[in-house]
């Protein structure tokens, strides 16, 4: 019988709706403190994000939107200058508490702890970036939490490619059929299946009209008890909160649909 024992969690746009008002931000004030007249607009930075990580997207940036740019070093040294810069602003305005957690993430979080359902994470998000949000959305010693953290550049290829979730259940030495991966975006969404993990989406800000055909289960937030989550495709039953019971039976159902499709 397949059982749930671990939930993998994503981070940006997953934990908090990170991307718009905190990874944008922060890399406007790093180019206004490098000297550069510069801006991501929110809808240019939703197009950036096709691209993951963002040393990744400042090089597209680069290449498509300044390409007269001449760096004052290498373009990967540069970037990845530019990149430690913004992960600075980043994490202070993350330690701000100004950017608070999706509904559901605490509630779920806890009652993973609570019945000794084990928690890792797979971004490609910077560890600073990471530890900063889990330390100030939840509490100083939440990062101790998380069996793996995986995150940045810790493998050789970032989301779509399953590296990072591969990583992930090598660490825990886990099966991918014990484990539910929580994304919001379809290049988090490819990584996970890839590793032949079931995935459950809540659509952020800047995925919502994503191709999610691959989840078993898509909502627009993981919901409270007072705050229902909407479905967009997938069978809750009578859920109207994701919480472990329903992660047990989106996971159990995936199992079987995957065992009836060999036969």
């Amino acid at each position: 019988m397949t059982t749930l024992q671990a939930l993998i969690f994503d981070v940006d746009g997953t934990l908090a709706d990170t991307e718009r008002d905190a990874h944008r931000v922060a890399f406007n004030q790093a180019f206004t403190d490098a000297g550069l007249e510069w801006e991501w607009s929110v809808d240019r930075y939703g197009k950036l994000l096709t691209t993951a990580g963002g040393k990744e997207r400042l090089k597209r940036y680069l290449q498509e939107d300044q390409p007269d740019f001449v760096p004052p070093t290498d373009v990967p040294t540069w970037a990845a200058t530019m990149h430690k810069a913004k992960t600075q602003h980043y994490t202070r305005l993350m330690r701000s508490g100004a950017i608070p957690l999706r509904p559901g993430v605490a509630r779920l979080i806890q009652e993973a702890q609570e019945q000794g359902i084990r928690l890792a994470i797979a971004t490609t998000s910077a560890p600073d970036n990471v530890i900063a949000l889990l330390e100030t959305a939840f509490s100083p010693d939440s990062v101790s939490w998380f069996e793996v953290i995986a995150a940045g550049d810790m493998v050789p290829a970032k989301k779509p490619a399953p590296d990072i979730y591969q990583y992930v259940l090598d660490a825990m030495e886990i099966l991918p059929q014990h484990c539910l991966a929580i994304e919001d975006s379809r290049q988090g969404l490819l990584a996970a299946t890839q590793a032949g993990i079931t995935t459950v989406i809540t659509r952020s800000s800047y995925t919502q009209t994503e191709d999610f055909s691959e989840a078993a289960l898509v909502l627009d937030h993981l919901g409270e008890p007072n705050q229902p989550f909407e479905v967009a495709a997938g069978n809750v039953q009578a859920g109207t909160y994701f919480d472990i019971m329903l992660a047990q039976q989106v996971l159990k159902s995936s199992s079987s649909q995957a065992e009836n499709s060999l036969k």
